[in-house]
């Protein structure tokens, strides 16, 4: 049962930590204004989402470094919406979005692996049926949507149908296929539909080669979406972390939730110190809104 209550007091606990959105100056990203802490609405479907009994106690202990709420208000999301979540992993943003759509009258689709990629692994395969079966439950969740995804896949949704797409730390993944993945996104969103992008950020350093520390620049992200015909809507610091120096031995996996201990393909190092990087916590991430064009 739904204590409304407890969704009131949290909504104006929110609104009490977190103060109006204020219009900074512009930042050094053409075209982008930098925003403070979003003023929220008394959104008590997605607070509800947020705090759900559901949630696994791992997502909930990351909340404080990843902002569930202030990044999704900051990104567009809106009760009633058709949002794709691009890889979502082990579903750190499944857990929260679509039991508010659920709520709101709005669709979740994950973007997954591509079943009629002839190249596709069994594992690729296991992992979409093991994400289909953990987010089963439709009276959590409603129905989750799954659409293939993929270097090679068709478009991910019918053209202008899409409210909301997410890509959380994965842009570093995509390499060359970073102009296809930008297309189909603008393709499928609607005019006015947003382009939300969370990644470990490398500025102000260079990129290193190939992205191979895991941190890529916000000039390299912001031109592949212009690229593909966004705007820059707006940028936000909620994920920033100025601890971060991103010279790590096993480059931004070092860091939590990761914390690798030795090269790639390798069993963790027992003796390996943590302390210093679990000091840092999670990395310094940039936090972007593009829109489509009306």
């Amino acid at each position: 049962m739904t204590n409304r209550p407890l969704i009131a007091a949290l909504a104006v606990l929110s609104l009490s930590l977190c103060g109006a959105a204020v219009a900074a100056p512009k930042t050094g990203i053409p075209g982008a204004v930098k925003v403070g802490p979003p003023k929220f609405a008394e959104d008590g479907p997605l607070i509800e989402a947020i705090n759900g009994a559901w949630r696994p106690a791992a997502d909930k202990a990351r909340d404080p470094a990843r902002h569930p709420l202030e990044s999704l208000t900051f990104w567009g999301l809106r009760p009633g919406a058709t949002v794709v979540d691009l890889q979502p992993g082990a579903g750190y943003w499944t857990q929260i979005i679509p039991p508010y759509e659920r709520i709101t009258g709005g669709r979740y689709i994950a973007g997954v692996a591509d079943l009629n990629n002839p190249k596709m692994t069994e594992g690729g395969k296991k992992g979409r049926a093991d994400f289909a079966a953990k987010f089963s439950d439709e009276k959590i969740y409603g129905k989750v949507e799954l659409t293939n995804f993929g270097a090679v896949s068709a478009p991910f949704a019918p053209p202008g149908t899409v409210d909301l797409v997410i890509t959380s730390r994965e842009l570093h993944n995509w390499g060359g296929r970073l102009d296809k993945i930008m297309g189909d996104a603008f393709a499928a969103l609607k005019p006015g539909g947003f382009f939300a992008v969370e990644d470990h950020r490398a500025d102000p350093r260079p990129e290193a080669a190939g992205l191979k520390d895991g941190y890529i620049s916000t000039a390299t992200v912001v031109e592949a979406a212009k690229k593909a015909g966004f705007v820059l809507d707006a940028s936000s610091e909620v994920n920033a972390n100025p601890k971060d120096t991103k010279d790590h031995p096993f480059g931004v996996w070092t860091l939590p939730p990761t914390r690798q201990s030795t090269a790639d393909g390798k069993s963790a190092d027992p003796a390996f110190d943590h302390a210093k990087y679990d000091a840092i916590g999670e990395s310094d991430r940039m936090t972007l809104r593009f829109k489509k064009p009306a």
